[in-house]
């Protein structure tokens, strides 16, 4: 992000555009302003009567000077000369935007199919404790980031660690690529929305023109017929012989054609898309108002119906019930840390994205708790959603219940949960408002993914795109929609499993882990929690400085040594994936993950002077002068000066 060291106000006062200036003392709240100088003094926009001295320091600005009595001064940093930087227009709008993003459709699916294989109600320990000291930390840290800096990933490194800049462009890689295969799961869930209004739904039949032979609709109702190992259900025929029409396509080799009824789906909801987010977190904010809130009412009548099923409470037992053997099996313990890393979602942008647009003392840490509380509860929650139904299905059928979830991922919605709906009385209404609530989940994650990227480019390059967001937001999308098209094929659904388990795991663990090394140990953690002190008012406890330092990076460094160690078996219905598929997805992941070494080489290479004037020097200058104070005194959040 470009910015200048001295802007002028309105009114003509000079104004310190972008860092920190603070000494010992609190402001006090009165009219807004932005500027500080031989009138009323001002701490972050808000005037103060308290005397100063100043006293000139590096780093603060050309011919400027620094206040070192009585007050602590903030000055909003702005992306562009012409305008401030926008806000949320109310507080609820971040806080549902980000519980938006957290809560996608793996609190859906993937939480409850990890809990019930990995010890049920035991899985809850160590989940939790990933989250407390893991997971939670993490999302608190990039709120606190965003909210200071007021940056997107790219430009915040200026302020942190410019060498770690190609962090910034490694998220907005890897934020593309979830584009590319996230949205077609929407798609697919339009495609069964538009299919609900029917009296008779599609998937409860075998007459239909895609119907095999082995098509068996087999509930204990039905004495007439029997159930054999080659027999397929109305609702998996549906999903992998219409919608997906993955019968026509071998494998990775042969894609085959695009399917033109997705393409249209995935043309409408990114169409939604862009209307939500091209005048930025203003429209979004109020989108979110239905598609955040809309899911848990959902939820909430889907966990009635379902609780007044037949044999729901076998479904519940067999969610909760604890298997503490289980916890001497290092997989669960992975299986949990990954989990509570991917639900909330920290190192893809979209907090610090958010943050960035919050008042400068917003309490970024209540709200982090509240929006990890809400996640963590929702996932739980959606256990007893989808568990009541598969005791449901297992009762009509007649097997266990481990026999009916044998599925995990997309196909334990489209298939299981989709097939016990339709056997429920008034199966359209609840198909209908089921995938509306899939849909809105998605949607909820795109805006705030794609935002991520917006933000960071426009804090990049403010001069070229701030007055082109609009064209700018186009573009994007259609770049993901044309990014998206392999996922649109016969075969896309290989590729969708490609991306998700290659594009986004190990690359945005290891992201996530140098980002933390570059807070904690480069930028400091004092000097992070002194950044935390000026905004709330209170200095970071000991646990929270002890996770950001050691915990978390020993919690993503176990994470990613885990992958390494234990690399997932890919296969999608009867297809394994080949050996080649293995090394494109480690290419592709290794894609997004090159930018941080190739921008720190590029860093060292274009920086003026010597290795040791541009790293290490300032670095020494910063302690030095740090020294110099009695309370903590930020000179410049940067290690390099330019």
């Amino acid at each position: 992000m470009e910015t200048k060291d001295m802007m002028m106000t309105k009114e003509g006062t000079p104004q310190e555009n972008g860092r920190l200036m603070l000494a010992d003392g609190l402001a006090e709240k009165g009219p807004k302003a932005l500027s500080w100088g031989s009138g009323p003094q001002v701490s972050n926009g808000f005037t103060t009567s308290t005397p100063q001295s100043t006293a000139s320091g590096p780093g603060v600005g050309t011919g400027s000077s620094m206040p070192l009595g009585g007050l602590r001064t903030l000055v909003v940093q702005q992306t562009s000369l012409e305008r401030p930087r926008e806000t949320w227009s109310k507080k609820m709008d971040f806080l549902l935007s980000v519980i938006g993003y957290a809560v996608d459709l793996g609190n859906v699916w993937r939480f409850p199919y990890i809990c019930y294989q990995n010890g049920g109600g035991a899985f809850l320990l160590p989940y939790l404790l990933m989250a407390v000291f893991g997971g939670v930390p993490l999302f608190y840290m990039e709120l606190a980031l965003g909210q200071f800096h007021r940056s997107g990933c790219i430009s915040i490194w200026k302020h942190i660690c410019p060498i770690f800049k190609g962090i910034g462009f490694a998220i907005c890689i890897i934020a593309l690529y979830i584009a590319f295969y996230y949205n077609t799961i929407m798609a697919w869930a339009l495609y069964y929305l538009l299919s609900s209004f029917q009296s008779t739904l599609p998937w409860t039949t075998c007459t239909n023109s895609w119907n095999t032979a082995n098509c068996n609709r087999y509930m204990s109702t039905d004495h007439n017929v029997s159930w054999s190992n080659s027999s397929i259900s109305p609702a998996e025929e549906f999903y992998t012989r219409q919608v997906l029409q993955v019968h026509l396509s071998p494998g990775l080799h042969e894609l085959g054609s695009i399917s033109w009824q997705l393409a249209l789906c995935l043309l409408f909801i990114f169409t939604i898309v862009y209307f939500s987010i091209w005048k930025g977190v203003k429209t979004s904010g109020k989108v979110v108002w239905v598609t955040a809130t809309f899911p848990y009412l959902v939820l909430l009548i889907l966990l009635v119906r379902g609780a007044t099923l037949p044999g729901a409470w076998r479904g519940v037992v067999f969610y909760l019930k604890p298997n503490w053997e289980k916890l001497l099996t290092p997989s669960v313990w992975i299986d949990a840390a990954a989990q509570i890393f991917f639900s909330l979602g920290p190192g893809f942008g979209v907090l610090l994205a958010f943050a960035s647009y919050n008042p400068f003392h917003n309490n970024c840490y209540k709200d982090a708790l509240v929006t990890s509380s809400v996640n963590c509860l929702t996932s739980f929650l959606s256990g007893f959603v989808i568990f009541t139904v598969l005791g449901y299905m297992a009762e009509m059928r007649q097997q266990d219940v481990d026999a009916v979830a044998k599925d995990a991922g997309p196909s334990l919605l489209f298939i299981i949960y989709a097939e016990a709906i339709a056997n429920m009385p008034a199966a359209t209404f609840f198909a209908i408002i089921f995938f509306l609530m899939i849909i809105m989940l998605g949607l909820d994650s795109t805006f705030a993914g794609l935002e991520g990227v917006i933000t960071a480019m426009l804090d990049e390059f403010p001069h070229i795109l701030a007055k082109r967001r609009e064209g700018f937001v186009f573009g994007l999308v259609c770049v993901c929609y044309l990014g998206a098209l392999s996922t649109l094929t016969y075969g896309g659904a290989f590729v969708v499993k490609l991306f998700e388990e290659y594009a986004t795991g190990p690359s945005v663990i290891t992201v996530v882990l140098l980002e933390v090394i570059a807070v904690s140990w480069f930028y400091g953690t004092n000097r992070f929690c002194n950044d935390i002190q000026v905004m709330l008012g209170f200095y970071p406890g000991w646990f929270w400085r002890i996770c950001w330092v050691a915990i978390c990076p020993c919690f993503l460094l176990f994470i990613i040594i885990s992958f390494l160690a234990f690399p997932p078996e890919v296969k999608l219905f009867h297809y394994h994936y080949p050996q080649w598929t293995t090394v494109l997805g480690y290419c592709i992941g290794v894609s997004s993950f090159i930018c941080v070494p190739a921008y720190m080489v590029y860093h060292l290479l274009t920086a003026k002077g010597t290795f040791m004037q541009v790293q290490v020097l300032p670095s020494l200058l910063f302690i030095f002068f740090d020294s110099l104070s009695t309370n903590p005194l930020i000179l410049r959040s940067s290690l390099s000066y330019p």
